[in-house]
């Protein structure tokens, strides 16, 4: 008589060679713009902790078969924001160096939904009057370093180490009357969350302490 093997004998840990191949296919597949960035950063996090080979598939899946990428995938080298705003959000193609300029207007840059093949990125931007705001996945090493006049920087990243195989950004930000700021996915929702209650739109965020309730009244 067959004895059908039980399924916990079917699923096995990961090999270290598996999970390598199974990063530079979703290396490949970023590069080619079929992965933005911070679906790289997950789905590549999710490898290197996979316990299960069913795990690595999973991270894997639907990026070994090429498909044409969805939306834009257009090379953005300049971004220029003169008397107004500049926002580049969406599927959009990060290179190896990217120039910012700015001047009586603010910058915003979302990297989440970029593709990325490089290992460093470098950005330098120059603002006058501007603020630059910079999005990135969590898991993903960035640097922020410049000259700053009457400028405030804040770089908040996740508490978390350098997900492998993600680019190191570097951000050189030279600005004058104009603040800096370079956060990561989960970062900045807390941030958010405070400033949204200095404007009176919700409740403060919870940290964990408690008030003692006021006393009753007539009470000593």
């Amino acid at each position: 008589m067959e004895i059908e093997p039980r399924p916990e004998q079917l699923s096995r840990k990961p090999s270290e060679l598996e999970q390598e191949a199974a990063a530079t296919a979703l290396q490949e597949a970023v590069g080619e713009g079929r992965l933005t960035l911070e679906e790289f950063s997950d789905r590549v996090g999710a490898v290197w902790a996979a316990e299960r080979i069913e795990d690595l598939e999973r991270a894997t899946a639907g990026v070994v078969v090429s498909a044409p990428p969805v939306g834009s995938t257009q090379t953005v080298s300049t971004v220029v924001a003169f008397l107004g705003d500049q926002r580049r959000v969406g599927r959009w193609r990060l290179p190896a160096r990217l120039r910012m300029f700015s001047v009586l207007g603010d910058v915003h840059l979302d990297l989440r939904t970029t593709v990325c093949a490089e290992a460093v990125v470098e950005i330098e931007a120059w603002s006058l009057l501007g603020d630059i705001k910079i999005d990135v996945p969590d898991g993903v090493d960035v640097e922020l370093a410049g000259i700053g006049l009457l400028s405030d920087r804040e770089l908040r990243l996740a508490s978390m180490p350098p997900v492998p195989g993600t680019p190191r950004i570097r951000v050189r930000v030279h600005s004058l009357l104009g603040d800096v700021r370079v956060r990561s996915t989960s970062a900045g929702k807390d941030v958010a969350g405070w400033r949204r209650w200095l404007l009176g739109q919700q409740s403060p965020p919870a940290t964990g302490h408690h008030s003692p309730p006021p006393p009753a009244v007539g009470s000593r």
